[in-house]
């Protein structure tokens, strides 16, 4: 049976302690965290597969910088709904 000896001291504490927070075996943890990268579909890139943000960071950042107009602030009526569909002209027959 082949093993894996984690030569980096940092390394091996960090897989102890994600060890310990699942409650399961340092090379369970390990076997989980690589399992999860294959499935991810971690290709070669040019920072070495590195993934440097998470997708729901990277959606927070973005609503942060790009926020939504107020709903509330917004003058949503049948002038609106006509300027979507470029009937700014049409007369309604129902409002006389």
């Amino acid at each position: 049976m082949a093993s894996l000896f984690i030569k980096d001291p940092e390394t091996a504490a960090l897989a102890g302690k994600v060890a310990a927070q699942l409650g399961t075996t340092k090379t369970e943890a390990v076997r989980r965290g690589l399992t999860s990268l294959e499935t991810a579909g971690i290709s070669e890139a040019p920072n070495g597969g590195a993934v440097t943000v998470r997708t729901v960071d990277w959606l927070r950042q973005y609503r942060a910088q790009h926020p939504l107009p107020d709903r509330e602030a917004m003058k949503i009526d049948k002038a609106f709904y006509d300027s979507l569909s470029d009937e700014e002209d049409v007369v309604d027959p129902w409002s006389e």
